[in-house]
This record gives structure tokens, C-alpha cells and sequence, in this order.
């Protein structure tokens, strides 16, 4: 089936629109599990993987926005294929394209697409190829914070950025005070934690920031480590949304799976829309449906608007992709890599991802890394 650069564009809404992100620990129900032979529940998506030949161990590493994603999937092949193992490390973007480009591991996850000379350095190990980008999993980055008697906080871009930035340290700010009439705000420090590793999600807030606030983010968009000098760190968004769990006043950014497992408040943004809009998966899904596909061949990059006003889109997102070889993959886990990948994209590995507070990608985007995966060699 071949589908236009513009045919790719994820235009159907309706294919996104999920339910509202669930608590990870709650993902599925007696209606969608059966039991094992411990006694457990195991998804019945997992009774449609197709092994394929599967065998043996995957490792694989990277993006930590997909962990939680990535930990539903790897129970479900596990539990369909006997006697294979997958392993991924969720150590952040950085370090999976690292690993990848060192021929450590069969795949890596990165929230941002591979950059130009990390393609390049890809050609050493994928022989006769080099990494592709195939999208798998979206979702929001979902501001979280803990302020004790603020139940709804309202952010924009341009205050976002100078707390992150350690311009604005006091949580009556009049710059937050403004967005937020009537609530009752105190006067303490504003403790702002950022990721210690090389993240993807990083840099999609970097992007973010840049775009809808030039004038306050003055930083490296590219840049997947923290660029500003203050502020406090914690490794993975684990790490953060911990560090924002247990800390009165903070504030942090990571994946919405992380805040609804730790029941962690989120900010709303002010996009210039008509009403702020909330961190859900469905809202980003609107703001995901606009991307369009930049790559070429059987690289599916995508290009996201960040800049969106539209309604009820919350355009502070991000996508994940698993980066492999097209060709010159190691032919001993070759099988269980494409086994895996078809698993993932398929329409019932994307079905489950709603429940832990990602977006499934787009219909025909959906379709076309279908379309790819089976052609990698």
C-alpha cells in the first residue's frame, strides 16, 4: 500500500482520541486479562502476538518516556513466545542511541529523531544500512507539581520557562499570580528539577520552550542534556516525578504515565486558545494529529507543531521512536526484533497503550511502520 507524504499527515482525530490516562498499576481489567498458570492476569493481547520465529534474548535501551509502554509489551510477547527475553534498559534518549551506535543492543528508543551525523555513525554497524526512526508511542510531557491548596495550576510558555530557568524562584510570582486569579498562593521557593541524563523528553521541552517562548528560552533546542545552569536534578523521569512526589513546592516535567501512577498534580497551559488546556492523552493526540512526516524512505521522522493554538490541543508533546537498522541487522536477532516491532504496532499492541496514559500513534502512521517493519533485514 503506498500513502503520500501528505496522505501520512495525521489528520483523523478519531484514530487518537483515547481515554483518560489511568493509573499504570490499574492497566486492564477482567474484562481484557485472563489468568496464568501462577495465578497472575496477563493481557489477552497477549494470545495475538505472532513469534515469528522469535528466540532467544533483545536487548535494547533508551527513552524512559516509554518504559511503562515498553513494560506492558515486553509482559504481553513474553508471555505469548516461550523462551524469549526482552530486555530494555530505560536509561534515556542519549544513552540508547549511544548503545545503538555502538552495536550494544538490537534497538534503541529516543524521543527525538536521530540527528544527522547519529545516522551517519549508524552506517558502522547497520552494514549495508543505517537507523531508521519508526514512530511507536505518543503522548504528553505533562507538567507536574506539588503545591499544597492548588488543586488547578495554569501555566504559559513564557512563565514556564523562566521558572525552569530560575528566573521566577517564588510561587506568588506576579507573572503566576496573573494566571491564576483567586487562588491561594504562597510565598515559598520554587524548587524545579530537570533530568540529569540525556533525554529525548528533555529536548522536546526544549523545542517546546523555544518555540512558543524565544524570548525567555534562549538555550539550544537540539540539546537532549539540560542546557540551563541552575535548578535541581534527578536521572530518568522516574527520578523527577519522584523528586516532585516528595517534595512540597516543586515542579518537573515527565511523561503523563509517571504523574497519574504518582498521583501527581499537573499544570494546564495557556496556549492562546480559549481555555487552558490540560495534560491528557487525548489532547495531545489533537496536537499529534497536525505532525507531519519529515523523513524519507523508510525513515518516518515526524515534525510536531508546538506552536499550536488550536482548541483543546495540548502541544507540549512527544513521540517516541524505536530506532533500528533498515538493513544489517544481526541476523541471530533479527527475527525477535521484527517479531517485537510488528507486536508493538499492531492494533492490539497500540490498543493497550491508552490505559497507561499514551497515545496511540495515528492511524496511517500506524500503517505505514506496519508496512516497514517487515522489510528490515
Amino acid at each position: 500500500m503506498k500513502l503520500s507524504r501528505n496522505g501520512l499527515r495525521a489528520s483523523a482525530i478519531g484514530a487518537l482520541v483515547v481515554s483518560g490516562a489511568l493509573v499504570l498499576s490499574a492497566c486492564g481489567s477482567d474484562n481484557n486479562t485472563e489468568p496464568t498458570k501462577d495465578g497472575g492476569k496477563t493481557s489477552a493481547a497477549a494470545s495475538n502476538v505472532k513469534c515469528d520465529g522469535a528466540k532467544g534474548q533483545l536487548l535494547a535501551a533508551g527513552s524512559s518516556a516509554q518504559k511503562n509502554a515498553m513494560d506492558l509489551w515486553v509482559k504481553n510477547f513474553q508471555a505469548a513466545c516461550a523462551g524469549v527475553e526482552v530486555n530494555y534498559q530505560g536509561i534515556g534518549s542519549g544513552g540508547g542511541i549511544t548503545k545503538f551506535n555502538q552495536g550494544q543492543v538490537a534497538f534503541a528508543g529516543s524521543d527525538s529523531a536521530l540527528k544527522d551525523e547519529e545516522v551517519a555513525e549508524s552506517q558502522k554497524i547497520c552494514k549495508g544500512g543505517k537507523g531508521v526512526n519508526l514512530p511507536m508511542v505518543g503522548g504528553p510531557i505533562a507538567i507536574g507539581y506539588k503545591l499544597d491548596g492548588v488543586d488547578n495550576l495554569v501555566l504559559d510558555a513564557p512563565t514556564l520557562a523562566k521558572i525552569f530557568d530560575v528566573k521566577i524562584t517564588k510561587w506568588n510570582d506576579p507573572a503566576i499570580a496573573k494566571l491564576n486569579p483567586g487562588a491561594k498562593l504562597p510565598g515559598s521557593t520554587i524548587q524545579a528539577f530537570h533530568r540529569s541524563d540525556e533525554s529525548g523528553t528533555t529536548q522536546n521541552l526544549g523545542k517546546y520552550l523555544s518555540a512558543t517562548a524565544p524570548a525567555d528560552w534562549k538555550y539550544d533546542p537540539k540539546s537532549k542534556s539540560w542546557p540551563a545552569p541552575d535548578g535541581q536534578a534527578a536521572n530518568g523521569s522516574s527520578g523527577v516525578a519522584t523528586a516532585v512526589k516528595d517534595a512540597e513546592g516543586s515542579i518537573g516535567y515527565f511523561e503523563l504515565s509517571y504523574a497519574t501512577a504518582n498521583k501527581i498534580s499537573t499544570v494546564s497551559l495557556n496556549t492562546g486558545a480559549a481555555a487552558p488546556v490540560a495534560a491528557t492523552a487525548e489532547n495531545a493526540s489533537k496536537a499529534i494529529a497536525a505532525a507531519k512526516i519529515k523523513g524519507t524512505g523508510s525513515d518516518l521522522a515526524l515534525s510536531l507543531d508546538y506552536t499550536t493554538k488550536a482548541e483543546g490541543a495540548y502541544p507540549l508533546t512527544l513521540v517516541t521512536y524505536e530506532i533500528a537498522c533498515d538493513k544489517g541487522n544481526k541476523a541471530d536477532t533479527l527475527p525477535t526484533l521484527k517479531a517485537f516491532l510488528n507486536y508493538t504496532v499492531s492494533e492490539e499492541g497500540q490498543k493497550i497503550l491508552s490505559d497507561a496514559g499514551y497515545a496511540p500513534l495515528p492511524a496511517e502512521i500506524a500503517a505505514k511502520v506496519r508496512e516497514i517493519v517487515p522489510t528490515l533485514s
